[in-house]
């Protein structure tokens, strides 16, 4: 099933989570426009992952419901390439990879399997909006949302 979601001009307030029929399946609380944490919600509005900067840290790490960590996104040194590493906890470890000037992502896992994959689908002049695939029942889609958007994070703080 593919999921459209997109982040917030200013970096602050709720956007949809919406199916391809365009159905609301959950939102993304961009809590403040002067930090970068985010809460992401399932369609019935249960809160399911955040996403933050730790203290003086340029990875970002991904809480449960309850709070406890469940993963870590990084960004990995490539000179022709886009490349992050995601570390599921006890799940596997992904590498989300894509051509320098390309919107369009894939998302590997340790066997070498497409587990998801991703594209920016707005213009230049948007807010950033996405369409994911996901193909992995260990990381479920809000995981890679809460993923996704903090790898545009750990991007604008590269710039």
């Amino acid at each position: 099933m593919k999921l459209y979601f997109r982040d917030n001009f200013f970096n602050a307030g709720q956007t949809e989570i919406l199916n391809g029929q365009n159905d609301r399946v959950g939102e993304v609380d961009l809590r403040s426009m002067f930090g970068s944490g985010l809460d992401v919600y399932d369609g019935s509005g249960n809160p399911v992952y955040s996403g933050s900067f730790p203290f003086l840290s340029g990875k970002w790490s991904i809480s449960g419901p309850s709070g406890e960590e469940v993963g870590l996104l990084r960004a990995r040194m490539s000179f022709f390439s886009k490349k992050f590493e995601y570390e599921a906890y006890g799940r596997g470890v992904y590498e989300i990879i894509s051509p320098a000037f390309s919107q369009e992502y894939e998302v590997i896992d340790e066997n070498g399997a497409l587990a998801a994959s991703f594209a920016r689908v707005s213009n230049w002049f948007e807010s950033s909006a996405y369409c994911l695939e996901n193909f992995t029942p260990s990381v479920d889609s809000y995981e890679w949302i809460t993923v996704i958007l903090g790898m545009h994070e750990i991007q604008k703080r590269q710039r």
